[in-house]
């Protein structure tokens, strides 16, 4: 109709989350006539962040992801800076430069540095692959303090001519840990940070931001690098600063990270302060109080609770027993633990747990926890199994339901692998009538 002066707006959006989208243009209707209002800058900006976070976010991610990552790129920044320097001395030591240095020489001292990370590697997989998991936090901060320290060797090489090959290769094997940990520890993280199955997007931005670092460390290191040549003492300060900074910004990563996952000092400081107050701590509480580093390089700083969790062996090997311990196995076995999927056996302040053949995730867990729950009874010189047991019946399934309402995930517990079961069967033939 001729009258008719209606108009309609059609708005267009960007964005593959419905809780993160980007209004793009206006488009404003009326007859024949259409105007176009375009926000080019606002789209063009958030194409360009897509390249670097994950789609939906922030809304995709744990709260705990932009602190982390922004600490962790400072941190990689500060390593790419210091290999431009650590690897001038490298080269600068095997030759390179010097028409005295020959081409075979150099190829095999660099195949021998080689060689030996990659030994290096294969036996920290060996050894301690089965710990990473769960302890994330310890061997991500761990990683790159070898990292630290192999650089340190590359750089300390032109200073020992007579030692060079030994030490180019403690360093080599130094960063080979630091590989395997630091991947291992970067997959368990990218777990938790995913909370909408993206675990392979935020894996591959995580890739952009490390390029982008990459490029950037490696600008600057060469500028530094060509400023300082020839000059040790620059060399040394800007080295070290770095370094220091460098593990400033990697405390201050590890820090940030609020894991919600089950391992063996979390569930130590949880179930420990249930049994005293009733309550479960949050993740974001436990994650100030847990520890970073090895318990050898904090002794001083251990809680009681972390002793605790400390004192429990969990999926220990029968043949590992003498013949009193397994004697008194076969007696736990006919009388507390005849019905469960695992058996505990304290002696000397600690805690054996001999795992069930057919005992699931969920086993294991309640294993442990009733473990620590012996551990600590036996302080105090009480009726250890029988109170044990008793408090696991009145006090477990609440206190589970407790941690699942309070975030945390207890579908198993991190802990190293249970390789060792055990079966038993209890055989009353001989009983007296």
């Amino acid at each position: 109709m001729e009258g008719n002066s209606s108009s309609t707006v059609i708005e267009e959006w960007n964005g593959s989350a419905s809780s993160k989208l980007t209004k793009t243009a206006t488009f404003t209707v009326a007859g024949a006539t259409v105007r176009k209002s375009s926000l080019r800058f606002n789209h063009f900006s958030r194409r360009i962040l897509d390249a670097f976070v994950p789609e939906g976010f922030p809304s995709s991610v744990t709260s705990d992801y932009v602190p982390f990552q922004i600490w962790d790129s400072l941190q990689g920044l500060s390593t790419y800076v210091r290999t431009m320097l650590s690897t001038q001395a490298l080269l600068s030591a095997i030759g390179v430069g010097e028409k005295s240095a020959t081409v075979i020489g150099a190829t095999f001292q660099w195949f021998l540095r080689d060689l030996t990370g990659m030994l290096g590697g294969v036996l920290f997989t060996f050894y301690q692959g089965a710990n990473l998991d769960s302890d994330a936090k310890m061997w991500r901060l761990v990683a790159d303090l070898m990292n630290d320290l192999g650089m340190l060797m590359d750089l300390l090489s032109p200073l020992f001519p007579s030692a060079f090959v030994v030490i180019v290769c403690l360093g080599s094997i130094s960063r080979s840990f630091t590989g395997v940990a630091s991947g291992a520890t970067r997959a368990a993280l990218t777990q938790h940070f995913a909370l909408q199955n993206n675990a392979a997007d935020i894996s591959a931005k995580e890739g952009s931001q490390e390029t982008l670092a990459t490029m950037i460390g490696m600008a600057l290191g060469m500028l530094l690098a060509h400023i300082t040549m020839g000059h040790s003492i620059v060399i040394w300060f800007c080295f070290l600063s770095l370094t220091i900074f460098h593990m400033y910004a990697n405390y201050k990563a590890v820090r940030c990270l609020t894991l919600s996952t089950l391992n063996i000092e979390r569930s130590s400081i949880l179930l420990s302060h249930y049994m005293k107050t009733g309550q479960v701590l949050s993740p974001k509480q436990i994650s100030v109080m847990e520890h970073i580093l090895p318990l050898w390089m904090t002794s001083w700083m251990s809680s009681r609770v972390v002793n605790v969790g400390q004192r429990v062996r969990l999926g220990v090997r029968i043949s590992s027993l003498n013949s009193d311990e397994v004697v008194d196995l076969s007696r736990l076995a006919s009388s507390y633990y005849n019905k469960g999927k695992y058996i505990l056996l304290s002696r000397k302040s600690i805690v054996s747990v001999i795992m069930h053949r057919d005992s699931t995730a969920a086993d294991v867990l309640r294993a442990f926890m009733h473990a620590l729950v012996l551990a600590k009874l036996d302080d105090k010189n009480r009726s250890m199994h029988l109170e044990s047991q008793s408090w696991m019946d009145k006090n477990y399934e609440d206190f589970v339901l407790k941690l699942l309402s309070s975030g945390w995930r207890t579908e198993r517990l991190l802990s190293p692998s249970v390789a060792w079961k055990a079966n038993w069967s209890i055989n009353s033939s001989d009983k007296v009538d």
